[in-house]
Parts: C-alpha cells; sequence; structure tokens
C-alpha cells in the first residue's frame, strides 16, 4: 500500500497493482480465456502447452490461465493492458487473503471470552458453552478455533486512483485482499 495526492491535495490511501500484458488464448461462446506470465514448456502438462505458440516463443508457455465470462468480441492473441481503466472506474477486485493459520476465538470471530474474575485462572479465550439444547451434538458451521485466512475474498466499489501506463501500474483507493505477490483479478464494473 502507498499513498497519493488528488487534484486538491488531500492524501488518498492506495495499493499499488503491477498488470502485466494478459494474452486472449482462446475464445469460447461467452468465455475467454486468458494467460498470464511465462513457464518453460517442460514444467507445463500437455494440455496447457498448445498455448505457447501464442507467446512467439517455442520453449516458453503461459504460467497461468484463467477463464472469464465477456460480453466484449475478441480475438485469439489480443492484449489487455492498464489502458483498459481511467481514472475514476469502479472497479471490483477479488483475491486470496492473507493465510493466518490456527486461531482461537477471540482471533477468529471475535468473542470475548471469559470474565477476569471469580476464579477464571486459564479459561479467559476460551469459546464457553457451545449450546445441544436436547439434540446433544455440535451443530454444523458452529463458530470455533480453526485456520483463518486463506479464502477468496471479492471487494465492490473500488475506485481507480490513478493508471501509469508506463510501468503498467494501477493504483486503487483502499485495500486490496492478499499478499504482495498475490494473483489479482480486476473486473471492471
Amino acid at each position: 500500500m502507498t499513498q497519493l495526492f488528488d487534484e486538491s491535495g488531500k492524501v488518498v490511501p492506495g495499493t499499488v497493482v503491477s498488470a502485466c500484458p494478459l494474452t486472449v488464448v482462446g475464445v469460447k461462446a461467452g468465455k475467454i480465456q486468458i494467460g498470464y506470465g511465462e513457464r518453460r514448456l517442460s514444467n507445463i502438462a500437455k494440455p496447457q502447452r498448445k498455448v505457447g505458440a501464442l507467446l512467439d516463443k517455442e520453449k516458453y508457455g503461459f504460467a497461468i490461465l484463467k477463464e472469464f465470462k465477456s460480453e466484449v468480441a475478441m480475438n485469439e492473441g489480443d492484449k489487455i493492458d492498464v489502458s483498459t481503466f481511467a481514472e475514476g472506474d469502479k472497479v471490483v477486485v477479488s483475491a486470496i487473503s492473507k493465510g493466518k493459520g490456527f486461531q482461537g476465538v477471540v482471533k477468529r470471530h471475535g468473542f470475548e471470552g471469559g470474565r477476569r474474575s471469580h476464579g477464571q485462572k486459564h479459561s479467559e479465550r476460551e469459546p464457553g458453552s457451545i449450546g445441544a439444547g436436547g439434540k446433544q451434538r455440535v451443530f454444523p458451521g458452529m463458530r470455533m478455533a480453526g485456520r483463518m485466512g486463506g479464502d477468496r475474498v471479492t471487494l465492490k466499489n473500488l475506485t481507480v486512483a490513478r493508471v501509469d501506463k508506463e510501468n503498467n501500474q494501477i493504483f486503487i483507493r483502499g485495500a486490496v485482499p492478499g499478499r504482495k505477490g498475490t494473483l489479482v483479478e480486476i473486473i471492471a464494473k
């Protein structure tokens, strides 16, 4: 994350997203397949090797292939870059959030824990009773300790603060899910 200054001089918090040019690999009915990055053909499964020709190199193929719904007519080999976005555009951003490991109920679900008085020696951060009024079992979806993070998170109505076409960077106002190096999907609204 970083901060930018708008025209009036106000500070705007933002996230810098580096966007390499994407290549349209395949076109289906209402869907397009997009290729990103480079990987040696020897490290790619045979069904994905056919798209190596679009890189104009015989040794490399695309590292990541994704399929999206598209209403815009595109052809194989078309490039998609940051020039498709403009300052002030509303976008939807999706990514895998940071993994935080195994966490207790206080951090994971916001439980308050037990009181600090009347002999509560070791149960300050415990969940307390988990219910079972008659059925004598733990119901599915019960909020308990467990692995936190590592989920697909979608944020809507984020604003593009700035587009840097020379460095292939997009500045999005606010925070974007994921750690550094996470693959982020940005879809114009």
